[in-house]
């Protein structure tokens, strides 16, 4: 297999697949922030008689309806990413299923998305739309990252006690995203001024949430301290560090936000906040391990040596 490149064609529509899904879920925002949620009252159509959003529906179908269109663009985009992971020479077999899991997800949102609209924004469906979102940023930062690197057998780079440490911060931060979720649908930010919210209390939903946001910090800068500790290589301490930085801020905004009754602003910007501190956990995941480009005259055990004396 020839040297990985990380220009090729297929790895810019991986990052684009990856950008586009970070996108939506901040339009998805606009929408749900602006009162636009049922802007358009209906789905798969905008109204009863139109696919598109009509004069009369004035500025609230125009940012639903711009959000469902966002959602054809990033169909399009998975598709050529799929399309361009088969006619990769030579074809890489977790390249295509991963775009393929990927491309997958965007039907599935489109549908969540309609019985989000069609239960009038039940604020539990609306967090699984957000979720969703989630696992799809999660299957193109995947495939984005195996667009860069090799397919011989993985190698780890950490000890595995900091491992351990590290998946348990990956376990706090999907706690965070998803207690975070259930604040969400507590809150006064429905979509719609007549949708129902979860009955929960927002003040004690949200003191859950803090606590294990103040449990992430905590594990991270652990994690950080001891990536340093043993002389990590400097890639997986510079992920450490800049999710540590990641986190603070996420961290800060939500404080203020909740102090100052949650302006719109900086509600949209705690929740690109949230994909960012995802995308952060993975890339801490992501350099504690390699995976070099195979040589085919390499003995396939060496790679498991290297890791066996690591561990």
């Amino acid at each position: 297999m020839p040297e990985v490149s990380k220009s090729t064609l297929l790895n810019r529509l991986a990052l684009a697949s990856l950008v586009a899904n970070v996108g939506l879920v901040v339009t998805g925002a606009a929408v749900r922030l602006t009162g636009s949620g049922l802007g358009c009252p209906t789905w798969p159509r905008c109204t009863d008689a139109s696919y598109t959003t009509t004069r009369e529906m004035g500025v609230h179908g125009v940012i639903e309806f711009g959000n469902r269109l966002l959602g054809i663009a990033l169909g399009l985009i998975a598709l050529a990413t799929f399309i361009a992971a088969l006619l990769q020479k030579p074809r890489r077999r977790s390249l295509v299923l991963l775009s393929l899991a990927a491309g997958l997800g965007i039907p599935g949102q489109g549908v969540l998305g309609g019985i989000t609209v069609l239960t009038d924004l039940n604020p539990w469906v609306v967090g699984l739309h957000f979720l969703l979102s989630m696992a799809l940023i999660t299957a193109t930062w995947a495939l984005w990252q195996r667009t860069r690197e090799g397919d011989a057998p993985i190698r780890r780079l950490v000890a595995r006690p900091l491992r351990h440490l590290a998946a348990l911060t990956a376990l706090a931060s999907a706690a965070v995203i998803v207690v975070g979720v259930i604040v969400t649908g507590s809150g006064p930010h429905a979509g719609d001024e007549d949708a129902k919210r979860n009955g929960l209390d927002p003040a004690t939903i949200s003191q859950a949430h803090a606590d294990l946001v103040f449990l992430l910090i905590g594990l991270s800068v652990a994690l950080w301290f001891a990536l340093r500790a043993v002389g990590a290589p400097a890639p997986a301490i510079r992920a450490a560090g800049v999710f540590v930085a990641v986190e603070l801020s996420q961290g800060l905004i939500g404080f203020v936000q909740y102090f100052t009754h949650l302006p719109v602003a900086l509600v949209a910007a705690h929740m690109l906040g949230a994909c960012l501190v995802w995308v952060g956990t993975l890339n801490v995941l992501w350099r504690l391990r390699d995976r070099p480009v195979r040589v085919p005259d390499q003995p396939a055990a060496t790679a498991r040596t290297a890791e066996k004396a690591i561990a």
